[in-house]
């Protein structure tokens, strides 16, 4: 074991990890209208930690990554094998990973709003220079909170509005179309649930009707609500 002050031995200088010389032309940029800033954290490569900031439509979010590097190891007495890995893929991965499996996000005309180009801009000639590829970010992002919405709406009504069931994506995609009339926005408290008498399943007292075996679970709220059920 080797002691506070020690100079390392041969093996042990082998196993360190140093970065060859970085080409400085070798640049992609993220772009991004999505509202919300992402971090993604590539735990196997270094650099490792990319933070895209939030973006819009007029001022774009952008990050401009450089090439990264993993390594390999050959065997106990070799230095470890440096194996760059180029900035498109970079930004194809930062891109890619984060929306892989988001609700609703089908990877083709509906996502958030981000995508990735070869070498080194800034927001202002993202827009000179690129403003089909914005559009195309901001056609597919609509149809993407559009389909939050929708998904919001069902889920909503299948929980008896309990706040738990609609996700801040949803809500930020009706503040992003200017939607106000939905239900499940604003503050709402959690609802505390209590078992249907019918059916032992949980419900919202809020509500009359059990949502799992439709019966009448409160006939007084019923009642007080001035319900009419049809026989």
């Amino acid at each position: 074991m080797s002691q506070v002050g020690e100079f390392p031995g041969l093996h042990q200088m082998h196993r360190r990890t140093i970065r060859a010389q970085v080409n400085p032309m070798d640049k992609s940029t993220v772009v991004s209208i999505y509202p919300k800033q992402i971090t993604e954290f590539k735990a196997t490569i270094q650099p490792n930690t990319f933070v895209v900031p939030a973006g819009t439509f007029e001022k774009p979010g952008v990050l401009v990554v450089g090439p990264s590097s993993w390594w390999r190891e050959v065997d106990e007495e070799q230095p470890l094998l440096e194996i760059p890995v180029s900035s498109i893929q970079i930004a194809y991965s930062i891109v890619t990973d984060y929306m892989n499996g988001l609700l609703g996000c089908n990877m083709n005309d509906q996502m958030p709003g981000m995508f990735y180009i070869p070498g080194a801009f800034t927001a202002d000639e993202i827009k000179k220079q690129h403003m089909p590829l914005l559009l195309d970010a901001q056609r597919k992002q609509k149809k993407w909170f559009l389909e939050l919405i929708r998904m919001a709406d069902i889920m909503w009504s299948r929980s008896q509005g309990n706040p738990l069931s609609v996700s801040d994506d949803a809500r930020a995609a009706c503040r992003e179309l200017n939607i106000q009339n939905k239900p499940w926005l604003g503050d709402h408290q959690v609802a505390e649930l209590i078992r249907c008498v019918a059916c032992g399943n949980l419900r919202n007292p809020a509500y009359p009707i059990c949502q799992t075996c439709k019966a009448i679970a409160d006939p007084a709220l019923a009642k007080q609500l001035n319900l009419t059920f049809a026989q």
